[in-house]
This record gives structure tokens, C-alpha cells and sequence, in this order.
């Protein structure tokens, strides 16, 4: 552990929060996996629009990176709020996967051969709802209409529950060197409450058998603030997590949104809040902490020679839609129903619905349905805000080089917001740098807020449009 890494015994004295603390900042806001976020962009943004961008990506000649969408599932969590399509029968996936194909031939004519593919990740929904040989066919296909680098980031999101030994077979002989495990609690009556039931045994085995098949990077998924959790709950479950030793471990806050799953209201009476539900986040802070873990910031936490470690020390650290990603710089390119590209300066989204995605694709090959085109002021703004959660520091000198502004003077109304979070020791305001505080890691979202102004015409909604930071 660095010098400049807190002891636990300091994170734990940093750590400690009062009731009105959390009421005051527990309040909802994005997680900034784009800025601006989702609820700025428009349907007047189209194929065409999303179509110019692959022209500017093409001259750019930037890397590439790949993400399929593959939306099925045969039961449903309780607790997602993913865009999934519930189905049994598995011939569903076959209509599907020709649709899919259909927009990668379409998108791989505008993506020269010699712009390497960097990062390729597969999500859902469970893209191991896919049979071996579908996946090997879709990989194929992909590999034929686009290059791949040598060391390209390979990864998917596999569910313990239906992922065989054969699917972790397959994913490895074809390149896949990551895979992303949803656990999110080994408890029994949480995992009976958000219909997810799991046995630590099952996902043991599971992870085992990649690393003897040789994944490079296993990730697991956890979240707190499921019904029944307790401190000493979860407390169990981390103990049970260490015995696993993921190279990366995701600690998210579950996202109460009933208004948008209706689902989520079957166990509202049994969520913990407030107090209760921090203390189960402090408590698996400190004890991944104690275990050797680094905390990258707002749900991550690393080994000290991973990847994502050594880009934020190195001051490389990049996020996106899959959240912390190594490739700054590589341009996305999402397909599938709901996938989201960020091409250049501008995001474009496909519809959420397999019809109509479905329709789209048959149409015009490209299925774009809302999208945006970053002004100078987004470029900015999500400059700052990248440079907050990535690296935890924002160097004005930096900023002010690059977009060629005095920061003190742009930002002044945004410094005197952020005065009262430094008396919340959330911030540093310092003459050269804004840096966070480790309590402020926590509640990181709160302080990039304060550095976008369409949330102001946004909390006008009837129904919050995200959920709470905590």
C-alpha cells in the first residue's frame, strides 16, 4: 500500500457519518457513464447523425471498441433495472442473433480493417443464455467483419445460475480473457426475496474452473442495499468473496427505481436505508480495504496490480458506458437492442424494444432511435467530470490548458457550491487542484453534480430520473 493511501484505522475515523450527513447527500443524481447523460439526448438525433460520426471515427482512425447487447434472460432478479427480455424458450435467441448480425455487417463497412479492436464486451441480460455454438458462431462472425488487436480486452457477463463449464470452454478458446460474475449477495433470504438464488458452492466451482481455463480477470458483482441485508449479513459475504479472490470486485448500490421496474415494489418494505444501508456499504469498504483491495472510487475496488489500479495511478483511467474501462481513447460501438455507441462527439442509442429494434435493423441496417452531438461547453464540462471520477483530482492548470479557460473564473459559481462539501470533508478546494477526500470517493456523483447544469431543468420531472447516490 502507497504513502499516500489512507491506514483503516483513518478511513474508518473519515468514514464516520451522521443521520443528516447522508439526508443531505443521499439524494438521486447519474452515475456519469456519459456526460451529458441519457436524459439530454433527443429523438431528433438519427442513423444519419450516428452514420457522420463513423465518418469523423474513420478520419480519426481511432481504436475500436465493441458491445453486443444480448437482452435474455429465463428468470428475473427481482432487483435489475437492465433491459432484459424474460423467455424460457431459448428459440427466441435465434431471430435475434440474424438481427444482430445484420447491424454489425452494416456497421463494420463504416470501421476500416486497420483500426484494431481494443475491447469487445458482451452484456444482457445473459449473453450465456446462448448456447456454445451460438456463441461461437456470433464470435466468428465478428472476427470477419472487424480486426482484432493482439491484446485486445475480451470480456463478458456470466450468470453462475446458467453458465456451464462447456460455455467457459468455448469463451476461452475463441479469446475471451475477462469475465464479469454477478453474485450480488450469498445470503439465503436476500437471494429468496430478489428471486436470485445462487449457492456460494455453485459460483465457486464456476470461477475455479476459469481460472484453471485461464481468464486473465475475473470481476464480481455485488450490491448493497438488498432486502434483508444486514452489516453482518454482508459482512459474511465479503468473508465468502475473499475465499473467491476476484482480480476486481463492483460494490453498487441497488437502485430502487419502482416507478420505472415495477417489480422492485414487492420488497420495498424490507430494503434498509438511510444509516443502516451505509453501514453495510462502510462495512464491506473496510473489509475489502483490509483484504488488500484498493478502493478506485464511487463502486470499485481493485488488486494493487490490476489494470484499473495502475490506470488511475498512472492517471489513464477512462469511463464509459460498461463504467471503468483502461481505453481512453477507443472509439464504442454498441449493437443490439437498447446498446449505446459514443462515436467521436457524439452518443446514439438503439430502441429498447426487440421489435422495433428488430424493424429498424431490417430497414436501414442501422437502428439508431435518440441520440446527442456534444457542444464545446459538454466537451468541457465532461472533461472536469471525468477527471473527478477517474483520477479523483481535477489539475486546473490541465483543464485550462486544454480548453484554454481560467478555471477559477469559468467555474466560480461552481466553487461556491463546492465550499459547503469541503466543510463536509467531501473536497480539498485547493489553489491548483480540486481534490477528493476519501469519504468523498463515496459520494463522488454528489460532487460531479455540481458541474452539470441539466440537472436543474431535470429535477422538475414528476418522478426522479436516477437513482439516489447512496
Amino acid at each position: 500500500m502507497s504513502a499516500s493511501y489512507p491506514t483503516l484505522e483513518q478511513l474508518r475515523r473519515d468514514f464516520h457519518v451522521t443521520p443528516e450527513f447522508l439526508a443531505r447527500y443521499n439524494r438521486p443524481g447519474p452515475r456519469y457513464t456519459s456526460y451529458p447523460t441519457a436524459p439530454v439526448w433527443n429523438d431528433h438525433f438519427g442513423p444519419a447523425d450516428l452514420e457522420a460520426a463513423h465518418g469523423d471515427a474513420e478520419r480519426a482512425a481511432s481504436p475500436v471498441s465493441l458491445y453486443l447487447h444480448i437482452p435474455f434472460c429465463t428468470s428475473l432478479c427481482l432487483f435489475c433495472a437492465c433491459n432484459v427480455v424474460i423467455q424460457k424458450d431459448h428459440s427466441v435467441a435465434l431471430p435475434y442473433l440474424d438481427t444482430l448480425k445484420r447491424e454489425m455487417a452494416r456497421i463494420s463497412g463504416n470501421v476500416s480493417r486497420k483500426r484494431p479492436v481494443v475491447q469487445f464486451h458482451w452484456g444482457g441480460g445473459t449473453p450465456t443464455y446462448l448456447s456454445p455454438q451460438q456463441l461461437d458462431d456470433l464470435f466468428g462472425f465478428t472476427r470477419e467483419h472487424f480486426t482484432f488487436a493482439p491484446d485486445a480486452e475480451i470480456g463478458i457477463e456470466v450468470d453462475p445460475r446458467v453458465t456451464s463449464f462447456q460455455h467457459l470452454e468455448t469463451l476461452r478458446k475463441l479469446g475471451f480473457n475477462r469475465l464479469s460474475m454477478g453474485i450480488q449477495d450469498f445470503h439465503p433470504e436476500v437471494q429468496k426475496a430478489v428471486h436470485r438464488v445462487q449457492p456460494y458452492e455453485m459460483t465457486r466451482d464456476l470461477l475455479f474452473e476459469a481460472r484453471r481455463l485461464g481468464f486473465e480477470s475475473i470481476n464480481v458483482d455485488l450490491i448493497y442495499g438488498l432486502p434483508y441485508q444486514t452489516p453482518e449479513r454482508f459482512a459474511h459475504t465479503v468473508d465468502q468473496i475473499f475465499t473467491l479472490a476476484p482480480d476486481r470486485i463492483a460494490l453498487f448500490s441497488y437502485a430502487h427505481v419502482p416507478w420505472l421496474k415495477k417489480q422492485q415494489g414487492s420488497f420495498a418494505a424490507h430494503l434498509p436505508q438511510g444509516a443502516q444501508k451505509f453501514e453495510i456499504f462502510r462495512t464491506g469498504l473496510e473489509k475489502f480495504i483490509e483484504g488488500g483491495y484498493l478502493y478506485i472510487g464511487m463502486d470499485h475496488f481493485a488488486k494493487p496490480g490490476d489494470e484499473l489500479a495502475v490506470a488511475q495511478q498512472k492517471r489513464t483511467l477512462h469511463r464509459n458506458f460498461q463504467g471503468y474501462t483502461t481505453k481512453a481513447g477507443a472509439d464504442l460501438y454498441g449493437m443490439g437492442v437498447s446498446a449505446i455507441s459514443s462515436v467521436q462527439a457524439r452518443y446514439a442509442q438503439n430502441p429498447r424494444e426487440v421489435p422495433e429494434y428488430a424493424k429498424a435493423v431490417a430497414e436501414r441496417g442501422i437502428a439508431t432511435m435518440r441520440g446527442y452531438t456534444l457542444t464545446a461547453e459538454d466537451r468541457l464540462r465532461g472533461a472536469v467530470i471525468s477527471r473527478l471520477l477517474c483520477h479523483t483530482v481535477i489539475p486546473k492548470a490541465e483543464v485550462n490548458q486544454e480548453f484554454g479557460i481560467n478555471f477559477d473564473e469559468y467555474f466560480a459559481a461552481e466553487l461556491r457550491r463546492l465550499a459547503p462539501m469541503q466543510e463536509d470533508g467531501l473536497v480539498v478546494l485547493g489553489k491548483d487542484e480540486i481534490e477528493t477526500t476519501w469519504l468523498g470517493r463515496i459520494f463522488i456523483r454528489n460532487l460531479a453534480m455540481v458541474f452539470d447544469p441539466y440537472l436543474e431543468q431535470q429535477h422538475l420531472a414528476e418522478r426522479p430520473l436516477f437513482s439516489k447516490t447512496l
